[in-house]
């Protein structure tokens, strides 16, 4: 497909409505320090909540490929409704007073409208852009990165007084939230049309989990995949915990707002590189330095202000960066029969292990140092790194 048949409208508007959707998957967890003062909340609410929407987020991406939503409806469409009753889950936190089993049924909730709103939006960017799909996806996957990153910058803000009339509680923060996600869902379903080049997919078929471990260069990019999201969400949610060693308050979702959405650069960045050294070596360059974050984490505690902060932006940047590549590594590697099936069942399954990984870290923080725990959140990306070895001298494709 030529690029200059598509609207230059396109890209951008969904781009923006990406950032804006996906701004309700973290938005709990920014306000975490007030939700606790609060409501009395333990300290391992935080993961528990997460866990919540990566569940949900799973049971949502099955539904919506077993019912085919995006086929049997405008894909546009579905987003703006997602948006729309995604930003409403959300928005009731504020009403919730207390209740944790409440607030863990909204977090769910919030979890399975974000499968018609991630996915899907990358099946509306991939309909529209077939060509150079890791540089888009690249940049489809950093405003996911930075929508996660933006309410702790809300929060930031906030406490700054710098929107402080706008902002001025966390109650504030989840309503603004809200109202980006509400604008993004529908700018997504008044302003950008359906792909004339748009396709029908496949039925999801279990023949996919069978290939996934059968076929070589599938499965090294899905293991590559797996060993990643043991460590992405896992990250985000101690990120808030890591920079608290050093600062407090606004100061604190500051940093963790500015270490989180990095990986925009890396997303960004890695697209770029791909036409010359290739999907697999940019995931697997990425995926090495996170693990080396990992790895020499009780080292980088003990530096000064500056470098320890230089090794967070560092996990940051490339912690997000490898995301796209592997989805694209995936897409390119499955059967074409059998790629929609695929990429459903790798997204649950990687899930599901980020929702592991959450909860075993997030029980053991009380118990053990970061410099103790963190080096164990590198044992994912090194199967990961060892799994993937067939794909790491894979030669560019050219688009």
């Amino acid at each position: 497909m030529s690029r200059r048949t598509v609207p230059r409208r396109v890209l951008p508007l969904i781009v923006l409505a990406q950032f804006a959707g996906t701004s309700l998957w973290f938005a709990a967890n920014a306000v975490m320090p007030d939700l606790q003062q609060a409501w009395g909340l333990p300290a391992t609410a935080v993961g528990t909540l997460t866990s919540a929407v990566q569940l949900g987020f799973v049971a949502g991406t099955l539904v919506f490929a077993l019912l085919m939503v995006a086929d049997r409806y405008s894909p546009s469409r579905v987003f703006m409704v997602c948006a729309l009753l995604g930003a409403l889950a959300n928005a009731a936190t504020v009403g919730v007073d207390g209740s944790f089993g409440t607030l863990l049924a909204l977090r769910f909730a919030v979890g399975f409208l974000l499968a018609g709103i991630y996915p899907v939006g990358m099946k509306i960017a991939a309909s529209w852009y077939r060509e150079r799909l890791g540089a888009v996806l690249g940049v489809l996957i950093g405003a996911l990165i930075l929508g996660t990153a933006l309410p702790h910058g809300l929060r930031a803000l906030a406490g700054e007084g710098v929107v402080g009339a706008v902002l001025p509680s966390w109650q504030h923060v989840v309503l603004g939230v809200s109202l980006l996600a509400a604008l993004g869902g529908l700018a997504t379903g008044l302003l950008v049309p359906d792909s004339p080049w748009l396709q029908r997919s496949a039925r999801v078929t279990p023949q996919a989990l069978r290939l996934i471990w059968t076929d070589r260069q599938l499965r090294a990019s899905v293991f590559g995949y797996f060993g990643h999201m043991w460590e992405l969400y896992t990250f985000f949610v101690l990120v808030p915990t890591i920079v608290g060693l050093r600062w407090a308050g606004t100061a604190q979702s500051a940093a963790s707002f500015f270490i989180i959405a990095v990986g925009v650069i890396g997303c960004v960045g890695g697209g770029l590189l791909v036409r010359r050294w290739g999907s697999a070596r940019v995931a697997q360059v990425q995926l090495a330095t996170s693990t080396a974050c990992c790895l020499l984490a009780p080292l980088m505690l003990q530096l000064p202000d500056a470098l320890f902060m230089a090794w967070l932006l560092v996990w940051g940047l490339t912690v997000s960066g490898d995301s796209p590549q592997f989805s694209t590594l995936t897409a390119q590697n499955a059967p074409p029969a059998v790629v929609g099936s695929v990429l459903t069942f790798v997204n649950c399954l990687g899930f599901a292990i980020s929702v592991l990984s959450i909860e075993l870290f997030v029980t053991a923080l009380p118990h053990l140092p970061l410099a103790l725990l963190l080096p164990l959140l590198g044992l994912g990306p090194i199967g990961g790194l060892w799994m993937f070895r067939p794909l790491s001298r894979q030669r560019p494709q050219r688009g």
